[in-house]
């Protein structure tokens, strides 16, 4: 069982390194205007592509939220993968604009835009340590937020 949950989490950790690149290509050839998606903009205003990673991150979250709220019990397996897949894209997506979050100018094809990229890695390293690092986290944390009672010293 324990095998098939460490194949489940890598399966995730590489979903999101895959889908991060496909972002990275995927707005490359919309700068140099190649293929059939191009930028959005609303009013003349453009709409960076962190807007969508925010929507589906939003969606995500509010889809958990509700099923929590209502106490809907084990959440179907195909539910868990399309709220996986969202959720990576969505982060994708967001973390790729970071250096826009941080400057708050389009920083994306100058060397500032090289903050994204730190961003992602730094997300990447932490989930790396949620999913790798599991039993060791739960390990700690459960005495330290009182989830079971402290051992009994003996003197």
């Amino acid at each position: 069982m324990r095998r098939a949950a460490l194949t489940t989490s890598g399966a995730a950790a590489v979903g999101f390194g895959v889908t991060f690149g496909a972002v990275r290509a995927l707005t490359y050839t919309i700068h140099v205007g190649v293929g059939p998606f191009h930028d959005v903009s609303a009013g003349g205003a453009h709409i960076h592509h962190m807007v969508w990673g925010i929507f589906l991150l939003l969606a995500v979250g509010y889809v958990r939220f509700l099923r929590d709220c209502l106490g809907a019990g084990s959440t179907p397996v195909w539910l868990v993968r399309l709220m996986a897949a969202a959720y990576a894209v969505g982060a994708a997506l967001t973390l790729d604009e970071f250096a826009l979050w941080l400057n708050m100018r389009d920083v994306y094809w100058q060397l500032q835009g090289w903050e994204s990229i730190t961003a992602v890695l730094i997300f990447a390293g932490l989930l790396s340590v949620g999913i790798w690092g599991r039993r060791l986290l739960r390990a700690r944390a459960r005495p330290l937020l009182r989830l079971e009672p402290p051992t009994p010293h003996v003197a």
